[in-house]
């Protein structure tokens, strides 16, 4: 068995599907994708697939994974690893139909039934968010996740700080205590804010308060840990196990959230998982994106002990004119049920792709990119 082909299809609302195909007709389905960087990662994919793994066999994937990464003088960054990540999924995907079985099989088997989800509320500048918030968890949702804030200074006065906690009680006021809140930070804030605000949403109880800070000042987490209760977690912008190595050893984070698009694919995030659960942490993985991506997650799910909870971005408020289930001939592999997923039983990742509706939502303009975001003054903002 070799890889003969691939094929890579940019669609709405901003993701890039990649099709790998070998000589006998076997077919895997991978998602390389940086968020708004769509047409760099589509080059860096087809560059990777050219050199080391056209005409290679497609069930040798740590073989080809090490390729990719060590075959390159330069390595890591969310352009090589998101490319990697990608052809990684499919390579699995090939692989569990090869032996007809799903991947989690090939991992070492389940560990779970099911995994928790949770369902994003409100959009990047958060408001009227009590009634969003008790429509999805009439829906079933036992768990939500909301940006904390927009445009957010390096100081702010206490008004600011005032309006930030009266939407998380709105939230909590509409939800109860038996459901649980994730507070998104986005990494907008300064290590200052952030202590401020850590400090002053504990009494809302929180899930976890997520990217308090931009990943560049992880150092900073150690001091905000101790402003807070709060279980605090990152990742969704760590691209490898070395990226994460320093953050587990230091010990303030308490859940990390690599993405299985970003941080090599199923492969490295299940060595980080691994590494995660030696230093007590929790996992849950990063997933605002496409079908393929999350059937990814779900497998490292299913066989992680860590895993505590799963992102999934149905009706997320970037998916405008498309969303997660329109490109599955098998929309039910991802029923929410009770707040939570079955794990799938099928072969491989446990999707079927609609190649027809790809195709056809491929041939439309698609160029996404994340908002720029500027301060009164006119100053960049963090997005």
């Amino acid at each position: 068995m070799k890889i003969s082909d691939y094929e890579l299809f940019e669609v709405p609302p901003r993701w890039l599907f990649l099709k790998l195909s070998t000589k006998d007709g076997r077919v895997g389905w991978g998602e390389p994708i940086v968020e708004g960087m769509a047409k760099t990662v589509r080059s860096a994919t087809s560059e990777l697939i050219q050199r080391h793994v056209l005409g290679r066999n497609p069930l040798e994937i740590e073989k080809l994974w090490q390729r990719m990464y060590r075959g390159n003088f330069y390595r890591g960054g969310p352009i090589l690893m998101s490319a990697i990540s990608g052809i990684d999924q499919a390579l699995w995907d090939i692989k569990g139909k090869e032996m007809g079985v799903p991947v989690y099989e090939l991992l070492g088997g389940r560990i779970r039934d099911k995994i928790q989800v949770y369902q994003w509320i409100g959009g990047d500048k958060p408001s009227e968010l009590g009634t969003d918030a008790e429509e999805k968890v009439n829906s079933g949702f036992k768990a939500l996740k909301m940006n904390a804030t927009s445009e957010i200074s390096r100081i702010e006065p206490p008004a600011f700080m005032d309006k930030v906690c009266d939407r998380v009680s709105e939230v909590r006021d509409s939800v109860g205590k038996e459901i649980s809140i994730g507070i998104d930070f986005h990494g907008r804030a300064s290590k200052t804010t952030a202590k401020k605000l850590a400090a002053r949403l504990e009494q809302y109880e929180p899930m976890f308060i997520e990217e308090p800070v931009r990943p560049e000042n992880n150092e900073a987490l150690e001091k905000i840990a101790v402003h807070t209760e709060t279980p605090i977690a990152t990742g969704e912008r760590m691209f490898s196990r070395w990226d994460f190595k320093n953050l587990l050893e230091e010990g303030s984070v308490d859940i990390i959230q690599p993405d299985l698009s970003h941080a090599g694919g199923i492969s490295e995030v299940r060595r980080i998982a691994s590494m995660a659960e030696s230093h007590d942490v929790g996992l849950a993985p990063h997933c605002p994106l496409g079908p393929i991506a999350l059937a990814s997650c779900i497998q490292v799910d299913a066989t992680s002990r860590n895993a505590v909870i799963q992102e999934q971005s149905l009706n997320i408020h970037y998916n405008k004119g498309n969303d997660l289930l329109d490109y599955l001939s098998n929309p039910e592999a991802f029923e929410f049920q009770n707040g939570y997923i079955e794990i799938p039983k099928s072969p491989g990742l446990g999707i079927e792709i609609r190649e027809d509706y790809v195709r056809e939502k491929a041939k439309e303009n698609v160029d996404w990119h994340n908002p720029i975001w500027h301060h009164e003054d006119g100053r960049l903002a963090e997005w």
